[in-house]
């Protein structure tokens, strides 16, 4: 299979670069530079990645990631931390692993390309490679019933192009079709900006709505 994580990469850091510092991502409370910050931190500092990771530490990612977004709002410092993160990870990070990094950064570096891209009020989705959407779709197989934990629901992902997947069993079910990229955003709690459409008894499509979804 072709690896995607490269050239993903390469479109996140010009989707930063194009949007400078200070503009609107999808990620709550954040701005572009702090969004290019935690990007980079997560390679880069091998303790703020351990407290991105686990939600009691969540105290310590923050404070780093807002320090060094501080130090990043001018456009020169912005630009270097963009190109630091660009150039990939540390020499001997085991994010140089390719299948490390398929698993760690294709839906990473996919969903906050479009945090950036679909913050504005207008917006248009990507026209994605065949391969890239069926990369994006096994990654979301693997991970959809974390991602829907919190629903009580049965989810059934679906393609327009026929694949569904059952992310979580229950007596009452939705099933949710979008592209495979659309179905990420969805799943990742992008729930507004995704462009998805549910197929179920009202009540549940209602509590799937209002539901907590993501990590």
């Amino acid at each position: 299979m072709m690896h995607f994580v490269d050239p993903s990469r390469e479109v996140l850091a010009e989707t930063l670069l194009a949007a400078g510092p200070d503009s609107p991502t999808l990620c709550a409370g954040w701005r572009t530079a702090d969004l290019a910050a935690h990007l980079y931190l997560r390679e880069h500092r091998v303790v703020t990645a351990l407290a991105m990771a686990l939600k009691p530490l969540s105290k310590v990612s923050d404070e780093a990631i807002r320090r060094l977004a501080d130090k990043s709002r001018s456009s020169a410092g912005y630009n270097e931390l963009v190109q630091a993160f660009r150039a990939g990870p540390p020499r001997l990070s085991p994010l140089r692993l390719k299948p490390l990094d398929q698993t760690a950064n294709l839906i990473e570096y996919f969903v906050h390309t479009e945090d950036v891209r679909r913050a504005p009020s207008r917006w248009a989705p990507r026209a994605l490679d065949e391969e890239y959407s069926n990369a994006l779709w096994d990654e979301l197989v693997k991970r959809a019933a974390i991602l829907y934990r919190g629903v009580d629901l049965g989810i059934i992902l679906v393609r327009p192009d026929g694949p569904r997947h059952v992310a979580k069993r229950a007596a009452v079910s939705v099933a949710i079709t979008g592209e495979p990229g659309e179905l990420l955003m969805h799943a990742h709690g992008r729930t507004k900006h995704a462009l998805v459409t549910f197929e179920g008894q009202a009540d549940a499509v209602a509590l799937l709505q209002s539901a907590e979804i993501g990590l």
